[in-house]
């Protein structure tokens, strides 16, 4: 009797076994098999925050070709992060000092937005306190610009009825500026934006410097002191004429913490291993810092980047631990020539970053001094060539994220710098009309 029992129960164990085993299987294959459709939500379309996702969507698909992201146009940073809380989206782009719902998790820290006040001069408006009795166009309601312009309107003296606050979007809001139907517009954006370098163009417009950081932060501690470098919309004018104190915020990516783990530890992965793809595709992306920093935003991070950021670290400290120390001991004895290969690798990368910005010096002289479109046309394939060259370079380590930092700045001058020869070479070909 004993035995019967026995082989019942063993037939039980290998059949739950066998079960087990063909569950685990198949769950794997199912897995492996699976694709993922996600929904990034950014902003307009002819915003910086749409074109970033539009990059990631692209590396996305042709690096992890099971996960799909689809880019979602949106007002804003609010409605975005109320989006990822209510999982109507799976991801988003949102200003560090948006508030955190509970449903969202950190992803990664992207790049520095900075604050853009846009005025016509003849409004006399040389500092944010001279807006009362003015007309200034704001951004949506809902979105990062608007909501940051008033603690910043507050701080200077301000009150909602000293001056006419006019929400549009974007597009409008430029017209509304060119047309006289508003003073001056208020933005938050990337440096280097195109819609801004056209707007700029014009010199009945002007940047407003905004300083004060140190006061700003003791009441919105995420607010970071930056310049607009001098000739950053142009250098041939140069605009603006000098270095501009102005205040930034970061753009961030977050999740809703019901995304698959594996999807967003694979675009994370994206963000920091294919960076020169997403480069080529925009060159905002270069300004994606390191790890470390993502890893404190503020509020928990997803798993899956959690995942990422923390991959293989307990598992190589334990197996490695005695080859460390031999490396270590190694190293002390080499620290000398290290450091002065370091010194040359340093030197020889930072020479050759020089020489490619001295190019695009010479050729921003060239296109200033351009004939007729052909010419123009030529110099706009040099300047294509140029970035190429320096996108190979730093993907193979001869300049470093550093030095192409300092090269974007240039390089969109020169674009800028094409654009404002070809609207002159336009003018000299339009027939003037016969009185």
């Amino acid at each position: 009797m004993v035995g019967k029992w026995g082989r019942w129960i063993l037939g039980l164990i290998v059949v739950v076994s066998v079960g087990g085993a063909i569950s685990s299987i198949t769950k794997l294959i199912h897995d492996q098999n699976r694709t993922y459709t996600v929904r990034l939500a950014t902003g307009s379309p002819t915003g910086e925050y749409y074109a970033f996702g539009q990059a990631i969507a692209q590396v996305t698909q042709t690096n992890e070709p099971k996960i799909r992201v689809e880019v979602v146009e949106s007002p804003g940073s609010t409605k975005n992060m109320e989006d990822v809380h209510a999982h109507a989206v799976d991801l988003a782009l949102v200003q560090n000092d948006t508030p955190v719902q509970p449903n969202v998790r950190a992803v990664a820290q992207l790049y520095p937005e900075m604050f853009h006040l846009i005025a016509n001069k003849d409004a006399n408006i040389t500092t944010l306190s001279d807006l009362k009795g003015k007309r200034i166009a704001l951004m949506p309601k809902g979105s990062g610009s608007y909501n940051l312009f008033w603690p910043l309107s507050q701080h200077y003296g301000l009150t909602q009825t000293d001056f006419q606050a006019r929400p549009m979007d974007v597009d409008e809001a430029h017209i509304a500026l060119k047309n006289s139907n508003v003073d001056a517009l208020f933005r938050i954006i990337g440096l280097g934006n195109n819609s801004v370098a056209e707007l700029l163009a014009n010199e009945q417009f002007q940047l407003v410097p905004i300083d004060q950081i140190g006061a700003l932060q003791l009441t919105q501690p995420y607010l970071a002191p930056t310049i607009i470098p001098k000739g950053s919309y142009d250098g041939g004018s140069p605009i603006p004429p000098e270095d501009l104190p102005v205040v930034s915020v970061s753009a961030l990516l977050i999740a809703n913490t019901d995304v698959h783990p594996d999807v967003v530890k694979a675009i994370t992965r994206i963000l920091y291993e294919r960076r020169s793809e997403l480069i080529r595709l925009n060159p905002r992306t270069a300004n994606i810092p390191s790890p470390d920093i993502s890893q404190n935003l503020g509020f928990p991070l997803h798993e899956g980047a959690r995942a990422y950021y923390t991959q293989d670290n307990p598992g190589f400290l334990v197996t490695y631990a005695e080859s460390i120390g031999l490396l270590l001991s190694i190293s002390i004895l080499l620290c000398s020539s290290l450091w002065q290969g370091r010194q040359w690798l340093i030197s020889n990368q930072k020479d050759r970053a020089d020489r490619y910005n001295l190019e695009i010096l010479n050729l921003i002289e060239k296109i200033e001094q351009a004939k007729d479109f052909e010419e123009l046309q030529n110099l706009r394939q040099q300047l294509l060539e140029i970035l190429r060259k320096v996108v190979v370079d730093l993907d193979i380590d001869r300049i470093s994220p550093e030095s192409f930092q300092s090269f974007t700045f240039p390089w969109e001058v020169a674009n800028t710098a094409i654009r404002h020869q070809e609207i002159i070479l336009r003018s000299r070909t339009i027939p003037t009309p016969k009185g």
